[in-house]
């Protein structure tokens, strides 16, 4: 058994989210097109006896009483073992907070697996989805650990055929955004119906540029006009494509390769004051 670990904890984009409707519990009836990109906060643990459950994140502030998803994450998996043991967690962020980049929910499905596989629990990745999803609609995707079609609130996840070989450009103008805001925010116009959206596949690098759909723009761009700008700018640095991930704030372009959207990116950042994550899938 492990005492120690470090792992890479990466971050996620919605190459489409759709938005069909409303459940009676107030969730979101979602469809979407998900990738995990290089972008990544290292997360260390450490099982030391017993003590509970500690997380320290420099830099990161929490709302007054809430605790840290990773440290909830530690809780729930050892509540679900029944094992009494002391955890510690480190988090080095590198993504961004409040981004559309899934990195709370990363770093719990991180916690997760490596408790998993350092406590020996014999519970496979189905069980782990179950407990992720409630802690968050994200964190089962980050599980699943491939592209993914997830429909439902977002757990129901089934693989994506093969995506064109590409790179993104991520660029983060600073700006925390509240998903719950914007969904509170969002006026829905679709009846519901998955059967009559097509599932997200692409050929040609062209053909994901063109693809790219996310129904939360209407509202996180009116709010944040610079959001516009910074899709509109990596169009004209030759991005294929450019969207919104999830929420906002983080735009991120479509590219041939790395080598152009590391181009794109030392241009942007020389000209503005917005962070860039020039990054592969992963």
């Amino acid at each position: 058994m492990l005492s120690e670990v470090k792992i890479k904890s990466p971050a996620k984009i919605n190459l489409c989210l759709h938005v069909l409707g409303r459940y009676e519990s107030g969730y979101h009836a979602l469809a979407m097109a998900m990738q995990r990109v290089d972008l990544c906060d290292d997360v260390h643990i450490r099982i030391a006896g017993s003590g509970g459950v500690k997380v320290r994140c420099e830099g990161l502030e929490l709302v007054s009483g809430e605790e840290n998803i990773a440290g909830r994450a530690a809780r729930l998996l050892l509540a679900e073992a029944r094992i009494d043991a002391g955890v510690e967690i480190q988090i080095d962020k590198r993504i961004p907070v409040a981004a559309g980049l899934g990195g709370g929910s990363s770093n719990a499905a991180t916690v997760l697996l490596a408790l998993r596989d350092m406590l020996d629990l014999r519970f496979d990745n189905n069980r782990l989805q179950r407990l992720g999803a409630q802690l968050g609609a994200d964190v089962p995707f980050f599980i699943f650990q491939k592209p993914a079609w997830a429909t439902g609130t977002g757990t129901t996840l089934t693989p994506l055929l093969p995506l064109p070989e590409v790179a993104y450009l991520l660029v983060n103008p600073g700006i925390a955004v509240s998903t719950a805001e914007i969904y509170q925010s969002l006026q829905l116009t679709k009846g519901g119906e998955l059967a009559n959206l097509p599932r997200f596949s692409v050929l040609t690098r062209e053909d994901l540029g063109a693809a790219l759909h996310n129904d939360l723009e209407r509202v996180t761009l009116a709010r944040h006009p610079v959001l516009q700008q910074i899709k509109d700018r990596l169009l004209f640095e030759g991005a294929l494509g450019a969207l919104m991930s999830g929420s906002g704030a983080t735009i991120f372009g479509v590219f041939d390769n790395l080598l152009v959207a590391q181009v794109a990116g030392q241009r942007l950042s020389s000209e503005f004051d917005w962070q860039v994550f020039p990054v592969a899938a992963v």
